[in-house]
C-alpha cells in the first residue's frame, strides 16, 4: 500500500476507485465498504484509494473534542487498511480551513483534479464538505458533469452488520469486550511502552508490566481485570490485565498493568501489544494484600481457562 501524507505531492492514480471517511476502528461496517472498494477496483482494472483525515475531524470542529477517544491510532489504522488490501491511502491533515471546503470544492479540487477519480464508493449515509452538505444524491445528479461514477453501499448492507464506531466505544466504556470484539471483527488492542511502576506486584508474587500507551487519543477500556493476549518480540503470550487505580494499595492514578503468564524478563523501555479477550471482573478494593493475592490467584486460573478456549 502506498501512503500519501497530504495532497501537495499526490499524483493522479490510474483508474482510481475511491472511498473516504475517518474509518476509526476499521470495524465490520467499514470492512463491508472496503470489500466493495477492492472488488470494484479489480473489476475495472484500476487501483483502490482511501481518503482519511488526521486528526479526527471532531477534534477540530466539535466542542466535545477533548472527550473523544479513538479506537485506532493513525498507525494502527494504516496497518489495518493495508491488511484489507487498499492500494493507496491518502491522509489529509484535517484543519479548520480544510473543514470550510464546500462539497463542490472538495469534489473538484481533490476527487477530480488531484486523484482523477473514475469511481467513488461511499456508505449510504456518508456526508462531506462544509457542514456535511454533500452526499450521494448530490454527486449522482452531477456525475456525468464530474466524469466519474458513484456507487452507494445499500443501507441494508450496512444495517445488516449493525456496527458503528460509537457503539464500539460505548461497549469498551462498559467493559463489554465480547460485543466490541464482535463488532470489530478482531480483538481490541492497546500498544505501548513498558515503564517502571511502584513494583509492588513483585512483592506479592504477581510482577506486572506497566504500560504507557503510545497515543493519548487512544481509548482505554473500562477499569477492571481482563484476560489478554500479549504480543511481544514476535511471541503471543497469555496474561491478565488490570486497568484502574489500585484502591487496595492506595493508588493515585490510573495504570495499565499486565501479569504475563510464564514469563520472567526485564522489558522496561520495550514495546508490547495487548489484545483484549475477556472481561473478568470490575476493579475492587480488598481488605489487605492477603485478600488481594487470593483473588489474583482466582483471576489467573480463570484467565488461563478463558485463553485456552
Amino acid at each position: 500500500m502506498r501512503i500519501h501524507r497530504g495532497l501537495d505531492d499526490l499524483q493522479p492514480i490510474a483508474n482510481a476507485v475511491v472511498t473516504s471517511g475517518t474509518f476509526d476502528g476499521v470495524h465490520r461496517g467499514h470492512q463491508t465498504i472496503l470489500a466493495r472498494l477492492t472488488e470494484a477496483a479489480q473489476n475495472s482494472g484500476g487501483e483502490s484509494a482511501l481518503i482519511t483525515y488526521w486528526p479526527h475531524p471532531r477534534t477540530v470542529v466539535s466542542n466535545d473534542s477533548q472527550d473523544l477517544k479513538l479506537l485506532t491510532t493513525l498507525e494502527e489504522k494504516i496497518t489495518l487498511l493495508e491488511q484489507a488490501g487498499v492500494n493507496h491511502l491518502i491522509v489529509i491533515p484535517f484543519t479548520r480551513s480544510f473543514s470550510q471546503l464546500t462539497s463542490e470544492e472538495y469534489i473538484r479540487q481533490i476527487l477530480i483534479e488531484k486523484i482523477e477519480t473514475k469511481k467513488l464508493v461511499i456508505g449510504y449515509d456518508h456526508r462531506f464538505g462544509r457542514d456535511r452538505e454533500g452526499g450521494f444524491d448530490y454527486i449522482r445528479a452531477h456525475q456525468h458533469e464530474y466524469g466519474f461514477e458513484v456507487e452507494e453501499i445499500p443501507r441494508q448492507d450496512i444495517d445488516a452488520v449493525g456496527v458503528s464506531s460509537s457503539k464500539i466505544r460505548a461497549a469498551l466504556g462498559e467493559g463489554n469486550i465480547h460485543t466490541a470484539n464482535l463488532f470489530l471483527g478482531r480483538p481490541y488492542s492497546l500498544t505501548g511502552t513498558i515503564v517502571k511502576g511502584r513494583q509492588l506486584g513483585r512483592t506479592i508474587g504477581f510482577p506486572t508490566a506497566n504500560m504507557q500507551v503510545d497515543d493519548p487519543v487512544k481509548l482505554i477500556p473500562a477499569n477492571g481485570v481482563y484476560a489478554v493476549d500479549v504480543l511481544y518480540a514476535g511471541q503471543t503470550l497469555g496474561g491478565m490485565l488490570n486497568i484502574g487505580f489500585r484502591p487496595t494499595v492506595a493508588g493515585t492514578h490510573q495504570t495499565i498493568e499486565t501479569y504475563i503468564f510464564d514469563f520472567d524478563k526485564d522489558i522496561y523501555g520495550e514495546h508490547m501489544t495487548l489484545q483484549f479477550r475477556e472481561f473478568l471482573r470490575p476493579e475492587q478494593k480488598f481488605d489487605g494484600l492477603a485478600a488481594l493475592v487470593e483473588q489474583l490467584k482466582r483471576d489467573e486460573q480463570t484467565a488461563r481457562e478463558m485463553l485456552s478456549r
